[in-house]
């Protein structure tokens, strides 16, 4: 025994590599192909990477056989190399990748924070990052945030590392800085060099080293690097689409989208993004505000030459924090999934918290006043959803007995047993207690909070498209329901060279229902209609219902 735990201490960071992939294993990657992809956007980007994959065109992204100028094509690659890998295209391959970069972020975070203060303090923000609901949520969803977010973390981590390491070192940094950059504009366009060129600026004009950028060394071959990345891609682009790619690519999407939400119709407002950050830090938040007023009300000036590298890094993280924050508000599109970078920094930061209350016992009131009351509300939300019976509507308490049990025990049990190891002085295991809600959560858990929110329709679409599949039959989505599950589980992929058997069809417009009235001359065809709008569609068409859902049809139009 003496033996295994010299040799455990002497091999430790083999070790704790080795626990935190344990840990990104359950978190990212177990069971991440036992459920359906999910609407809107898993199923059109996984159906457009499968077209990418089968078509060998692996420049022009299409969607359902039209040009998709939307989007860079890094996430298409990396998803077609997995499907390449594992040699089929299923769930799992699909979700494969972006567990790798939620993977790749948490032991970025670890060797970060390991490099500059510690290893145990690179463990408890790895841990904290890895347990963060949205970043977690979004790290097992099929979309392209995960991969922007990665890019970006590793361009930033890099460029702050630039501040700490030997001068010999310094141009690795900022070359890694540059190239990684180039790979976040590849995954999302311009976001990805924006955000960590703004944060970078700040840093070392805290730091006072902005003249550090303008040094040839750095500056002339990270610049190539970055252009190296970017280039080929866009240039070839312009080159056979022009105009059209400017148009949708620069234009639409990325000027007239960071002004103006027309072309998505997602404005929020400005604070839209404090309240995305307050759900999608659970179960951190509550600690985080506790603590951070603690400090705010502690702190004093300070001149950046007298502070620690701890302190500098933790500075530069809240500067990352502020930017990113300010960035993605000012524009008037925003989506939950636009946000994911900051948690790189909240990860630093609240752990730079835990450890201090922790080991040095340090905010421990104020932590432990938030453990109470998040302790508190679970309790309170586990006995009340052990009575959801009586108050839920019939068909709604349905669907809610698929994770019912789960939430009453995962709840009540982190409730109580967070509270326990706070009134009993075990700060660590109130930490344990945090960390384990999520991970169990999401290895056990996703799996019955998709399946509950498949019953609400797209069960019923899976189904018509699997049914028009093995009957050979042409299927429409009435009235623009852009629902990309009938497109990804139809199952037949579609480029530029085939003709697509799936069409998305809006009564509202002329076009269009020109469009199916030569559509439904062929007798081979199926609709899919809204269960809610089948009287309008009556008042058009003349059909049977072949199989009726929950909440849409499948109809036959004579």
């Amino acid at each position: 025994m003496e033996k295994t735990i010299e040799f455990i201490k002497k091999h430790r960071d083999l070790f704790t590599f080795l626990g935190l992939l344990v840990l990104c294993y359950f978190v990212f990657f177990f069971n991440i192909g036992n459920y359906a992809l999910m609407d809107v956007d898993e199923t059109r980007y996984v159906s457009m990477a499968r077209d990418m994959f089968h078509g060998k065109d692996f420049l022009t992204l299409y969607l359902n056989g039209e040009y998709f100028f939307e989007k860079p094509p890094l996430y298409f690659w990396g998803e077609c190399l997995s499907f390449a890998i594992f040699g089929k295209v299923n769930e799992f391959t699909a979700r494969f990748p972006v567990a790798l970069y939620g993977t790749l972020s948490t032991l970025l975070v670890y060797f970060t924070g390991k490099k500059i203060v510690s290893q145990r303090f690179g463990v408890i923000s790895a841990i904290i990052l890895a347990t963060t609901l949205e970043f977690v949520m979004l790290a097992k969803f099929a979309i392209l945030d995960i991969v922007v977010t990665t890019c970006v973390g590793f361009s930033v981590m890099f460029g702050m590392l630039s501040q700490f390491v030997t001068d010999k070192n310094k141009k690795y940094m900022w070359w890694l800085f540059y190239t990684f950059s180039g790979l976040a504009v590849m995954a999302k366009g311009i976001p990805g060099f924006v955000v960590p060129f703004a944060v970078m600026f700040f840093v070392t004009i805290a730091n006072k080293t902005f003249k550090q950028i303008f040094r040839p060394q750095y500056m002339i071959p990270g610049i190539i690097l970055f252009f190296l990345t970017v280039l080929p891609w866009h240039l070839i682009m312009f080159k056979i689409h022009d105009p059209l790619f400017f148009n949708e690519y620069i234009m639409k999407h990325h000027i007239n989208r960071f002004f103006s939400s027309s072309q998505i119709d997602r404005e929020q407002p400005f604070y839209f993004y404090i309240i995305t950050i307050f759900w999608g830090l659970i179960p951190w938040v509550f600690s985080a505000i506790a603590a951070g007023i603690v400090k705010l009300k502690s702190l004093k000036s300070f001149d950046i030459n007298n502070m620690t590298d701890r302190q500098k890094f933790l500075l530069f993280n809240v500067i990352g924090f502020i930017i990113t924050m300010l960035f993605f508000s000012a524009s008037k599109t925003k989506l939950i999934t636009y946000i994911l970078p900051v948690y790189f920094f909240t990860s630093f930061i609240i752990g730079s918290l835990w450890e201090n209350y922790m080991f040095n016992d340090k905010y421990k009131k104020p932590i432990n006043i938030s453990v109470y009351i998040l302790g508190g509300i679970c309790i309170f939300a586990a006995i009340i959803t052990c009575f959801s019976k009586y108050f839920l509507p019939a068909q709604m308490y349905s669907d809610f007995l698929i994770i019912k049990w789960f939430c009453i025990i995962m709840v009540g049990i982190f409730g109580i047993s967070s509270i326990l190891c706070a009134l009993k002085n075990k700060p660590k295991g109130v930490f344990t207690c945090y960390a384990l809600l999520v991970i169990i959560t999401s290895a056990f858990g996703t799996k019955l909070f998709y399946n509950m929110d498949y019953e609400f329709g797209q069960n019923d679409l899976i189904q018509f498209a699997k049914y028009a599949k093995e009957n050979n039959k042409k299927i429409v989505v009435l009235n623009n329901e852009r629902k990309y599950s009938v497109l990804y589980y139809y199952g037949s992929p579609v480029d530029k060279y085939t003709k697509s058997r799936v069409f998305f069809i809006s009564q509202d417009d002329k076009q269009e229902m020109a469009k199916l009235g030569h559509i439904l001359d062929d007798r081979d065809v199926v609709v899919v209609v809204r269960e809610k709008q089948m009287p309008q569609v009556d008042e058009t068409l003349d059909f049977d219902i072949i199989l009726d859902g929950r909440k849409y049809s499948l109809v036959k139009v004579h």
